[in-house]
């Protein structure tokens, strides 16, 4: 059965759907509640769905903008659903909004950035060009600004270590990029390890980013 994927401003989200996001996360490692998700729809602009015969399989807040005059897709909250078109479902969630990218920043590269707390959501990042952190890359100075000031805009202001990307938690669930891989197993284990240092139970994130150039962004997503 196909996908279906709707992405609009989180004004039109509905009480009804926010519960429905709610029940898909409830006991999730997260953290995720109905209150973070009230939240988000308030800080977000856009909000993507992808569902199968009616039912929510995941759902991502994001924005458009600009930092310092760069093109960005910035991911708040989002959660796919453990089963096993969790593959599909990530490819729907994330193609839907580069191809939005493409419309809002023709013929731009656009850095995409959000926070993870598992190793398995880097495959959000398919296709990206220089993801930070990457394994056997040593950060520039460029790419640790980045991190400070996603930070920032994540409302992390002063707690990042721009070396490792870890932000340290304040005890509140953040809006993280929630995923998952089918089979943990086969996560790259030097991906793993940028993950080691977090304090699951303070809700630590790793802030991570990559860009999509311009030639590739629309040759997959202008049409």
């Amino acid at each position: 059965m196909p996908l279906e994927v709707e992405t609009k401003d989180c004004t039109a989200l509905s009480d009804g759907e926010l519960a429905e996001m709610a029940d898909s996360v409830t006991d999730g490692p997260a953290g995720f509640d109905i209150g973070l998700l009230s939240k988000q729809a308030e800080e977000w602009v856009l909000v993507t769905q992808v569902r199968e015969a009616g039912k929510l399989q995941g759902f991502s807040f994001c924005t458009l903008e600009r930092i310092g005059g760069t093109p960005c897709l910035l991911w708040g909250l989002a959660s796919v659903r453990r089963n096993a078109k969790r593959d599909q479902v990530l490819k729907a969630l994330t193609a839907d909004q580069f191809r939005r990218a493409v419309l809002a920043f023709p013929d731009e590269d656009v850095l995409i950035g959000t926070r993870f707390i598992d190793p398995g959501a880097f495959a959000a990042f398919k296709g990206l060009e220089e993801v930070c952190p990457r394994p056997g890359h040593k950060p520039s100075g460029e790419e640790r600004a980045w991190g400070r000031r996603l930070a920032k805009r994540f409302g992390a202001e002063g707690r990042i270590d721009d070396r490792s990307f870890v932000v340290t938690g304040d005890g509140a669930a953040p809006g993280v990029f929630d995923f998952a891989a089918a089979k943990p197993e086969d996560v790259e284990a030097d991906v793993a390890a940028f993950f080691a240092p977090l304090d699951h139970a303070r809700h630590d994130v790793l802030i991570a980013f990559g860009w999509g150039m311009a030639e590739d962004l629309a040759a997959r997503y202008s049409s």
